[in-house]
Formats: structure tokens, sequence, C-alpha cells
């Protein structure tokens, strides 16, 4: 059999992703499906639809969360292509310059040299040579996963296009007064000796102590405790704060403490931050060193001295040079920051003013790429204004242009923009978009310092900052300039995703067409560190949102309610997953369980429930396929003439509008698990278990033989068609085999929703419940499945339920494997079981079907277990010292046992009376 695509066989006896996946995916590229419309024709008058992936780092490889989220977007862009927009699903990868940087000094180090012997220009080579081979390692396996990304207008960060938007945002923010050079509290990596953005801080917990020391006045009268975890910043304390509406310390508000290791006298202030309840009330103000503590001093007007070097040892120097010279502070300098705190602990009992220790859980930052513990550290940085620029970014969600789904995220959103700081730019790095600043050497030869790094700056002088490397100083006309080394954070660089990528700062025809963007795919994690500096950064630069909506997708969690991590062990490595199970497995079973839940728990039972779902609807789709004879392919037309149809075609097709309706609702609003149940819920609950098992005979019918034939080609088209943005290869293999195919299933229209028969639906509901009731009766006495009985009753005094019967005896029978059924109550002297669905009573004869003396031996043996566990159950509850005494819902749960073992009891007995009566 031949179509557009790969040649194609009959459908192999086993389903082998393997040997499906790959084969589809170079068809669809090769064909250029994964374009725009746009791009053949330039006149098109279909509407655009764009996703700009987040862009994995350059590093990276795919993990659980890659999964999931760009899966999500695969299926979105999926079903607008089929739904005939015109869609524009642009990938690329983010230069991660911290990651990057460490990956290949960690290569040069193995080599025996460092990026400082190499020098600067020669390390940036090494790390391009690096990205050519390595970089794309990710975008690989985004193929292998079915992602429909158009790959010929893949970005990345550094690109020279994206790079000059990058500084040209920088210039812009400089001139318009939103940068700055200045000195506040940031993430400080003492091992990567960089600044750390908030997204690279990992929370970490582990069990410390809270000191409580005592800060004497300074006129000798009393003394005010604090309580803290870090004794050693003391030393870089220049207030002591309580809350205004503590009344324990508010005579004592304004009168000066003595820090006793320094010889310093500090005030006691009065400021909102202490919380009356944490510690004694009051708490030591570092504001170098801490971020709350630095926004104390600013409210303040306090000095901030830093008393940590970059590398975490104790740097005493100002203070004795403020302060002179003491025992405490020779001793303190140069020591490990830990080695500090123990110093510090020890002089501070020496002295008598350790109060007491408790044990205590501490929670602190490590840097996520090295797991040092950060430190918080007053320091030089450039940094952006963010109230300004934050504003219209609030803005256009409280009024609804950039809607997020969940709604809830909408708040978390607008909280941190109402509170947010100002934005540290620049990292200590050579990888990544050198700041775009010059400082003269001529003007100002003591502004420079030699380090390990190279030059550093001091910046005592405005630097000069524009596009291009100035010539001459615009101060002195010296030509001795030299640049900021450092380079900017990969967040300033990624805030211009969406334009940038379409070729904003040009006017791109991309841009015009696809900007702004419809939906952003992505994490909770990364609402303030990304998704609000897209929306900041696209409305400064072209006065319009970047995306309508954002999808913020669930977390995925092992089966136990741990992070997925494969260096923990707690992780699934998805490509393994791949190679076992495939694409579209991992695919649908992450989907499943994506509703609008902030966490989901995944396991690799829930991929081989998935393979099994693929296995499934291979050998159904193969069981049709085989039943289509040559005739029938050439004169297939679609589905039969209404008249032709019997009941139970007229409800599978009702089931199936049904099932596209439901999952078309779902997309619309983003809901995946609501999308793909519908999915399996149809076609393995519906298709496979009723329909066509209730097809096989007729298809054995010359006469019933093409209308069956042409209802399960239909179906199996609509579903295809269906099932394709979220098992594309399956969905493909299935769809070419097809009589009357399109040219492929990535390029078929999404499917409509035809007609529903509500009575056909209720109908074949009833008979379907008439089934299963003659299958819970054949259960009783051990009748297993398939073993054919000879006759089951039905009887109804409802005239509707009896035209139904009629008309459904075939598939009851054929359903509840019996011979024949007779449509009236048996003798009266016959020996049955009994039950009723609805209007409709059921009677399965026992005689000759089932040894009834050995069903006697079971159920007097039933019926002795079951009173023998009543009584005991039955004597916990008559005990008064078990009613008192146990938890309620013991006490409950034993009711209930008694209750449920009561009726059990009842209904062995009626069964005994059943078969031992004459």
């Amino acid at each position: 059999m031949k179509g557009v695509g790969p040649e194609v066989d009959e459908l192999s006896t086993r389903y082998e992703p393997q040997q499906v996946e790959d084969r589809w995916y170079a068809f669809w590229e090769e064909r250029g499906y994964f374009k725009p419309e746009s791009d053949r024709d330039p006149n098109t008058t279909k509407v655009p639809y764009c996703i700009t992936i987040p862009p994995p780092n350059v590093t990276g490889s795919l993990h659980i969360g890659h999964a999931l989220c760009y899966t999500i977007q695969d299926v979105l862009t999926r079903w607008k292509r089929m739904q005939g927009y015109d869609v524009l699903c642009l990938p690329g990868t983010d230069h991660a310059g911290i990651a990057t940087q460490m990956v290949v000094e960690k290569a040069l180090r193995a080599e025996g040299t460092s990026r400082h012997e190499l020098g600067r220009d020669r390390f940036i080579e090494r790390v391009w040579e690096w990205k050519r081979r390595y970089g794309d390692t990710i975008i690989a396996q985004f193929r292998r996963m079915g992602f429909s990304f158009e790959w010929g207008r893949l970005a990345f960060t550094m690109d020279p296009h994206y790079a000059s938007g990058v500084i040209r945002t920088f210039v812009d923010w400089w001139e318009n007064g939103h940068i700055y050079l200045g000195n506040r509290v940031v993430n400080w990596c003492p091992s990567c000796h960089t600044v750390i953005s908030d997204i690279e801080v990992e929370d970490r917990e582990q069990n410390g102590k809270l000191y409580y020391v005592r800060y004497p006045f300074a006129d000798g009268d009393g003394h005010i405790t604090i309580a803290t975890t870090r004794p050693e910043t003391m030393l870089g304390d220049v207030a002591v704060a309580v809350n205004p509406e503590d009344d324990r310390y508010a005579r004592h508000i304004g009168r000066e403490l003595l820090l006793r290791l320094v010889g310093r006298p500090i005030p006691l202030i009065a400021d909102e931050h202490p919380d009356p309840a944490f510690g004694t009330g009051a708490v030591k103000i570092t504001p170098a060193h801490d971020h709350n503590d630095f926004e104390v001093g600013l409210r303040h007007g306090l000095p901030m001295p830093c008393i940590l070097a970059e590398d975490a040892t104790v740097d005493t120097s100002g203070l004795m040079e403020e302060f002179g010279e003491n025992e405490f502070l020779r001793r303190y300098h140069g020591m490990d920051r830990y080695v500090a705190r123990k110093a510090v602990l020890e002089d501070l009992e020496a002295l008598g003013l350790l109060e007491k220790v408790e044990d205590y859980k501490l929670v602190f930052g490590a840097c996520m790429r090295c797991h040092t513990a950060l430190e918080p550290m007053l320091n030089e940085q450039w940094f952006v204004a963010m109230q300004a620029l934050a504003a219209p970014a609030a803005k256009v969600v409280e009024e609804g242009r950039v809607r997020f789904v969940p709604e809830r995220h909408a708040d978390t959103y607008l909280r941190w923009m109402a509170g947010i700081r100002d934005w540290a730019v620049s990292r200590q790095l050579w990888w990544g978009h050198r700041i775009p600043a010059w400082f003269c050497q001529d003007c100002h030869p003591e502004d420079f310092a030699e380090s390990e790094d190279g030059l550093r700056l001091v910046r005592r002088r405005g630097p000069i900052v524009q596009m291009d490397p100035p010539t001459e100083c615009p101060r002195c006309g010296g030509t001795n300039l030299v640049q900021d080394p450092w380079v900017l954070d990969t967040w300033f660089s990624s805030a211009l995703w969406p334009h940038a990528v379409l070729g904003w700062p040009d006017d791109t025809p991309d841009l015009k067409r696809f900007y702004p963007t419809d939906v952003l795919v992505t994490a909770k994690d990364i609402i303030y560190l990304w998704v609000a500096r897209m929306i900041t950064t696209g409305l400064y630069h072209l006065d319009e949102i970047p995306f309508r909506d954002v999808l913020i997708h669930a977390t995925v969690l092992n089966e136990q309610g741990q992070r997925m991590s494969k260096s923990l062990g707690t992780g699934i490595d998805p490509l393994e997953v791949v190679e076992q199970y495939g694409a579209d497995s991992l695919r649908y079973a992450l989907l499943l369980q994506t509703g609008w839940n902030q966490e989901i728990r995944f396991g690799e039972k829930r991929i081989e429930e998935a393979r099994n779902f693929c296995n499934k609807m291979w050998n159904a789709s193969r069981f049709v396929l085989m039943n289509l004879d040559e005739e029938f392919r050439a004169s297939y037309r679609g589905l039969p003439d209404e008249s032709e149809l019997e009941l139970v075609d007229r409800w599978i097709v009702s089931r199936l509008s049904a099932t596209v309706e439901q999952t078309s609702g779902a997309l619309e609003v983003y809901n995946m698990a609501e999308a793909t149940r519908p999915l399996q819920e149809f076609f393995w609950g519906e298709l496979c278990d009723w329909y066509i098992e209730a097809a096989k005979p007729r298809l054995g019918d010359p006469a019933k033989r093409g209308v069956v034939q042409s209802v399960l080609v239909y179906v199996l088209d609509v579903y295809m068609r269906l099932l394709h943005p979220f098992m594309p290869h399956l969905s493909e293999e299935v769809y070419q085999r097809l009589p009357g195919h399109g040219e492929s299933a990535c390029i078929a229209e999404w499917p409509k929703a035809g007609k529903r028969y509500p009575d056909a639906e209720e109908e074949i509901d009833a008979l379907i419940d008439v089934v299963r009731a003659a299958r819970s009766l054949r259960a009783e006495v051990g009748l297993t499945p398939m073993r054919a009985c000879p006759v089951l009753y039905l009887s109804t005094c409802d005239e509707r339920a009896q035209a139904m019967l009629q008309q459904g005896r075939e598939l009851i029978a054929g359903q509840a494997w019996f011979e024949r059924l007779e449509l009236a109550p048996p003798d009266a002297s016959v020996k049955r079981l009994e039950a009723s669905v609805g209007p409709v009573d059921l009677y399965l004869p026992i005689e000759g079907v089932i040894d009834v003396q050995a069903e006697i031996a079971r159920l007097t043996r039933e019926k002795q277990r079951v009173e023998t566990e009543l009584a005991s159950v039955q004597a916990r509850l008559d005990n008064p010292q078990f009613l008192e005494r146990a938890k309620p819902e013991a006490v409950e749960k034993a009711r209930n046992d008694a209750a449920e073992l009561t009726a059990n009891l009842q209904k062995v007995e009626e069964r005994l009376r059943l078969f031992s009566s004459p």
C-alpha cells in the first residue's frame, strides 16, 4: 500500500514505536509542514498563530519538565495547524552564561589549564567551539519527542542579530535612566565568584542553631538580647531593630548599644521589619549582608560596612581602619566564614554575651550550579530600576490583556510586581553579552586595579555607554579606553525572546505578522524572572504585550511526591522512556495527568498504561484494516446515509462526536487532562469494548458488512486526526493506511463534531448496563468470561424498555456470552440468580450451568468466614473500653465493617437458601 509518505505495509502484529516514529518525523520535515503557510504564500488569508518556545539552556539535555512543557506546546501547535491557522512555533536555545562557562572551565581544568591562562578572547573561542560540538544536543532530543517546531528559524541568544537587540536595550535603558551603577545587596556565590539570579538559587534546609546574643547598652545599664543564625555577620551590625508595636522595647528606642567585638556604638531603632514573635522580637541589622536589612538600612540612612570578601572570608580591614584594631578584629581577619562563626561564638561566651543556643531548622540559599551556600552581599553592580518599567507590565495583567491559566497565578505575578526590587543585571563572567560600557584610563588611572580576573574597575567615574566601541573619551579626548569586563545576566537577554527571535530591532515580516504571540507555556518558578520581564520589555520596545495567554504547567514529581532529580535517583530519564516505550507513550502519559493542578505525581506505571493504550489502538486498527478488502477501499466514500445505520452505529458515531466536542473544548481552555481523557475512554471503553465486539458478527454478514466497514473507517479517520496532536506518530501510521486518507494527519483538517443521536446513546447505554448486570450474575457463580451459557431471561413492564431489549438482543447475547435471550421471565420453579437494572429484571438459570453442590459448599465456607469476622468486629463494638478509648475514626470504621459484613452475610444466606431448596 502506498501513500504520499513513506511506503507503508500492513500494520505489523506488534506495535514497535522505534520503527514508526523516526520515519514519520523525517517525512514531516521533508514536506515542510512545520513552516508557516505564509512562507509559501505571503498573501495567505490564514490567521497567524505563534508560540516562541522557552529556550532551553544550550548545555541542557531533555528532562521530565522539558518533556511536559514542550509536549503541551506541540499539542497546541499541531492542533492550530490542523484548524487552518498560519502556525509558527519558533524554537531556540539560551547561551546559559554561568552553566556554559562552568562546563568549558571544567574541560580546561582537565587539560591542565584555565580561562585566565588562555585569556578572554581565546576562552570565548573555546566556548563557541564547545557550542558547535555539543550545543544542539537538546534540539535533537526535541525532534525525537516529535515536536513540530520550525527548525529553519532556530534562534540562539548569542546570534549577532539577537545580541544587537540586547545591547540596544541596555544602551536605551541607560540613556533613559532605567539602568544605573550602584551598591545593593545581591546573591553572591563565593565559588563561582559572580552574582546569582534568584532563579539560580536553590533553597536548602538543614539542622542549625539559633544563637541568643546580648547587646549591652552603651551606658552600662542593661542589655537587649537578639536571636540570630549567623553570629559571624554581627561584625557588620549597624543597629538593633524592634517593631514599633512591641511594647517590651518602646522605652528603649533611641538608646545606644555597644557592639563589643568591634568597639562600635549602634542605635536601637524602631522598624516594621522585626517580627515580635521571632526569637526575642529584637533583630540585629547588617545591611551589607541581608536583603531585608539592606532595606531597613536605606529607610534609616544607616552605614553599610561589608565584612566579607568575595571568597566568603572575613575582611575586617575597613572596620580596623575606622574603629581601630583590637584582638577580635585581628583574629577574625582572613578566616573562612564558618571558622569565624566558631571563633565569634567562643569570644561571645568568654565575654558572657552568649545567653543560650537552641536547635533551629535553617533554610538557606545555595548556588544551583556548584551548590555552595550563597552570601547576601553589598556589591557594586549594574542594576535596572524596575518600578517605572514594571507599572505598565502589571497593568496589562490587571486589565486582562495578558491572561494567566490557571488564573490564580495572576495574583502571584501582581503581588511580586507590586513589591518589585531593582534588578542586578551584571555577571562576573566572560561568556555572554558583554556590557557596552567603557571607562577612560587617561582621565582616571586610579580607577583601575589588577586582579586574577584581569582588569577590575573601581568605577568612581561615569562610564561611556553606547552601541559601538568609542574611539575617544568625550571628557578628555583620550583613547586609552577599557570596556567593562562583566557580562549581562542571561535573564536580561532572554527577556527579549518573543520579539527578538521574530526580528526585532528590525521591522521584519515575521515581527509584523506573528507579534504579539499567542501563548507562553512555562513553569511557575519563573513567573517573576522571565514572564514578568518579557512583558516589561515587550511593552517598552513595541508598546504591545508579548503574548496573550500564559499557561503555567504543573510541576512533575515522582510517585513519592519528591521533585524529579536524576542525580538524586528520584527522577525518570525521558530519553530512556522514549527508547523503551516510545515518544507517544511518554507524551500521552504526561498529558493525561496535566490539568490545572499545581503538581502531578508521575511514575513508570503511568507510562506502561499509556504504552498499553498504544497497543490497544494498534491492535484495534489492525483488526479494522484487515477487514477491508480492495473493493471496499476503492469504493469508500465516507459515512453511509443515516437510514443505513443501525442503532449501535448511530451510538458510536454520536459518542465520537461527543469526544470531538470534549477534546476540542478542553484544548480551548488549555486543560490537557480533560482533552486526553475522552480519547482513551472513547477508543478503549466504547469503540473496542463495545462497538467492535458488536460489529464482528455483522462483518461476517455480506448484507451488513459494507455499512460496518464504512462506520469503522469513518471512526478511525476522525479519531486519528483527533489523536494526532497528542500521539502524532501512531496516528499518522494508522491514518496513512485508511481508505481515502489525505496527504498527512499533520496537515489534515481538525475534526468537527458531527450529528449527535441522544436516543441511540441512551438506548445503547441502557443495553450496556444490562450486559454488565448479566456479567455480574455470571461472576457471582464463577462463570468465566467468554464461556457461553444457554439462556438469559429478561423481563420488563416498560414498553420502551421492551422495544430496546428486542432491538438489542444480539448485542446483549454476544457481549454477555449467552446462546440465546428470552424476553420473558422463566417459570417460577426454575432455580436462578436474579438482578435488576432500571426497569429490566434479569434471570440466570443455574441448573446444568454450575455444580450446585460445589457452590453450596463454597457458600457454606464463605458464610462461616463472614460470621467469624462479624463476631470479632461486633465484640469490639460491644466493649465499652473500646468505644471510650479508641479514636473516633477507628470506632466509625468498625461500625462500617459490621454493616458491610452483615449485608454480605445476608446475601450469602439468601444464595444458600436458593441453592438448597428442592
